[in-house]
């Protein structure tokens, strides 16, 4: 049986967007650079971890095939449920937030990662890279008149394009680049706006210590949102307020300032 494409609702891929954002970002300040949410900047951040001799290469060498292994399996079940005349989307999706919220949990009671390549960083890091390889795949084969939610280099790419076009003048294809255009912001917009929310954690924690705060597992949260409006039409102001941080996290985040 051939894969379906889900309709284009805006409301689930642009949380998916804000999720990737979010979880990419945490990952980066929290597992010494480790990308959970795609496979390319860890190319990067090895050789600068090569280079400069610091922590975390072994996290980027096990994220690759981590990620594929992920990829395979999401396949594999998907295909079987749909032999058996099951959808896989929602199960997949349950899956995600099940690996996000684990994800959360060793964050947080294993946290703060000073060394990258310790067990605790590998379990907690190659746990949120699973989750998010399950996304990509989701979003791949079920999303796909969606744009990508973890990969803003195309997606920046063709907005310049199509701006480029309608700054041209160009008429003929004005309604399908004007619709892309929306689309793709969409999914810029909140992978960029959620990618700020693990930067105030850094900021709070350069603030206050964590005698008296309450960790909240995040990127569970947005992914459970995920979940909510794959069923429900919600407004903007609604995704957002679902999103926005309550309780800062500060034992996610690993600073300099927890290694004076």
């Amino acid at each position: 049986m051939s894969d379906a494409v889900a309709p284009f609702r805006p409301a689930l891929p642009v949380v998916m967007s804000a999720l990737a954002g979010y979880v990419d970002t945490a990952g980066f300040l929290a597992l010494q650079g480790l990308f959970t949410a795609h496979v390319t900047g860890n190319f990067v951040t090895l050789g600068a971890t090569l280079v400069l001799g610091t922590t975390g290469a072994i996290s980027k060498l096990m994220a690759l095939p981590t990620f594929c292994v992920a990829i395979i399996a999401a396949r594999l079940v998907a295909s079987e449920l749909r032999a058996r005349g099951r959808a896989p989307l929602r199960l997949l999706l349950t899956v995600k937030l099940g690996l996000l919220t684990v994800g959360g949990a060793l964050a947080i009671w294993l946290g703060p990662f000073h060394n990258g390549d310790s067990w605790q960083a590998l379990l907690t890091g190659m746990t949120l890279v699973t989750a998010m390889a399950i996304q990509n795949a989701v979003h791949r084969v079920h999303l796909g008149a969606a744009p990508p939610s973890t990969l803003m280099t195309g997606n920046t790419t063709q907005i310049m394009l199509d701006l480029a076009d309608l700054w041209r003048g160009e008429t003929a294809d004005r309604a399908i680049m004007t619709a892309r255009l929306r689309k793709m912001g969409l999914a810029v917009g909140a992978f960029a706006l959620a990618a700020l929310f693990p930067g105030q954690r850094v900021v709070f924690r350069r603030t206050a210590r964590a005698g008296g705060d309450q960790p909240c597992p995040q990127p569970a949260r947005a992914s459970h949102v995920a979940l909510v409006v794959k069923t429900r039409r919600l407004s903007p102001r609604e995704i957002l307020g679902l999103l926005a941080p309550r309780e800062p996290n500060a034992r996610f985040l690993s600073t300099a300032d927890d290694r004076s």
